[in-house]
């Protein structure tokens, strides 16, 4: 992701200026992509499979393309305007999925370039949703591919949160801008150094991870592959059945861990390796975040207590509740056929979402957070109309334009959430499922509800148009909505 210290909104002149910082950073980005494909190439050659020739050759595509990208647009990138940083931030979501099928349509693990397109846009996002079965005997390349993409997709997502999407003003994370974030300037002065920084912690918090899995028995293979996607908060599995495979209440606990830790700001780590551990026990959507998990946690153990064995029935709450809040996806039972109300419970949390500047998806704690003083500000002028009420969020005085995007990006979502249900519908699926398929997508959650993209089912059953569709709203929903849809508005490229 580019760097905001360089950043300069003056408008520039020429058709190669203007394409310059984009064919770069995507170069880059590219180049970065196919040397990783490397990594499951040696594995499979390891193994004595045959799928290494695959990765080796998407490799060498997607390293000649990046190059060729990169090579063309040679020379020092000084300044960027912000319709080049939109188009830059969604080419790289195009980009890259596109690239990253290769593997997976070369190997034949997919009948199609629909189906591939849709696994790896689903895995550059970290969304979750899987058209693949038979993952208990899959090439250990095509395994590690798939966490290997959530991982990069998860760190790329944490690099833009903090340096790209703040700058964009998108839903109301310029509240998250570098030089007012309350905490960034007190690390580094630097984007740059900021980013490397949440690379490092990212990784560090990834090793961590992969231990503690291994702690609890996993093979060496499945515990790094479950260590990227959980952080991530991805949700691919080695494991047809997901997590439900292993049956370990050590697992579920490893599990719902990291999964929490994926889902808090990862500038407050650094903050606490740095000697200021006080940013995460004094932010508020840190605190109103995990104050959400416990309760519905509780209440979906409520639900569905499981009496014959209470244990089980909290963990299968605790595991369930956090993979859906935080758009993570893993599973350990069937949840879709618990009673209505708990299907109805689960539907909603899908939208939730973590904090801002974290790895989770959905909707994200600080817009309800603001939503809520939105309201009770309102409220408080109708009862006393001459009464003063300053809005605040985490102590600080909230400014009108952060409150106003959060409320657009509110009607934006169930705007767009509207749409693409209906599209859905449209291409087939009937109203539930479409509506399910809608949400998960969107919030890039993962798994669905009902019977074929529940918690025990996939999306391969679906119709090519229901997979383009929902391959392009995990990258809406991926990119804050705005970020995309701003690019179809004319009036933004004549500004």
């Amino acid at each position: 992701m580019p760097s905001t210290s360089s950043i300069d909104l003056r408008p520039q002149h020429g058709l190669l200026q203007a394409i310059r910082p984009i064919l770069l950073v995507n170069g880059l980005l590219l180049a970065t992509l196919g040397v990783s494909m490397l990594l499951p190439a040696v594995v499979d050659l390891v193994a004595d499979n045959d799928d290494w020739q695959v990765f080796a050759t998407a490799s060498m595509v997607t390293i000649l393309v990046g190059a060729g990208m990169y090579g063309g647009a040679r020379g020092t990138v000084t300044d960027m305007s912000t319709r080049q940083a939109f188009a830059l931030v969604t080419c790289a979501w195009i980009l890259l999925p596109l690239f990253g099928a290769l593997p997976y349509m070369w190997s034949g693990m997919v009948p199609s370039f629909t189906d591939a397109a849709f696994e790896s846009m689903s895995g550059i996002t970290t969304t979750g949703s899987t058209v693949m079965t038979g993952l208990d005997f899959a090439p250990p390349g095509i395994l590690l591919w798939r966490g290997i993409q959530q991982w990069l997709g998860g760190l790329g997502i944490i690099v833009m949160a903090v340096a790209v999407l703040p700058m964009l003003q998108v839903g109301g994370m310029q509240l998250f801008k570098i030089e007012a974030f309350d905490t960034a300037e007190k690390i580094m002065p630097r984007a740059t150094q900021i980013s490397g920084s949440l690379t490092a912690m990212f990784a560090f918090i990834t090793l961590l991870c992969a231990l503690a899995y291994l702690a609890t028995g996993m093979a060496v293979d499945d515990a790094v592959i479950h260590a990227m996607t959980t952080v991530a908060t991805g949700g691919f599995s080695t494991k047809d059945a997901s997590l439900a495979h292993f049956d370990s209440f050590a697992i579920d606990g490893v599990a719902t861990l990291f999964m929490i830790a994926g889902s808090i700001p990862f500038i407050f780590y650094v903050q606490a390796m740095r000697g200021q551990p006080q940013g995460l026990f004094r932010n508020s959507q840190i605190r109103v975040f995990l104050v959400t998990l416990a309760v519905l946690t509780l209440f979906g153990w409520w639900l569905h207590p499981e009496p014959d064995n209470p244990l089980r029935g909290f963990f299968h709450s605790l595991l369930n509740v956090t993979s859906l809040v935080t758009g993570t996806g893993y599973t350990t039972t069937d949840y879709s056929s618990w009673s209505s109300a708990s299907q109805v419970f689960f539907f909603l949390i899908m939208f939730i979402g973590g904090c801002a500047g974290s790895t989770s998806c959905g909707i994200k704690i600080f817009r309800f957070q603001i939503a809520f003083e939105t309201i009770r500000q309102h409220l408080w002028r109708t009862v006393r109309p001459n009464g003063i009420v300053v809005m605040r969020y985490n102590g600080l005085p909230l400014k009108d334009e952060v409150s106003a995007a959060v409320m657009n990006f509110f009607f934006l979502f169930a705007l767009v959430y509207a749409v693409v249900t209906l599209a859905l519908n449209l291409a087939g699926l009937d109203f539930m499922m479409a509506s399910s398929a809608a949400a998960t997508a969107l919030a890039n959650v993962g798994p669905g509800m009902g019977d074929v993209i529940g918690p025990v089912g996939n999306f391969q059953s679906l119709n090519d148009t229901s997979k383009w569709i929902l391959t392009l709203a995990m990258m809406i929903g991926r990119l804050e909505l705005l970020t995309v849809l701003v690019l179809f508005i004319p009036a933004f490229w004549r500004a």
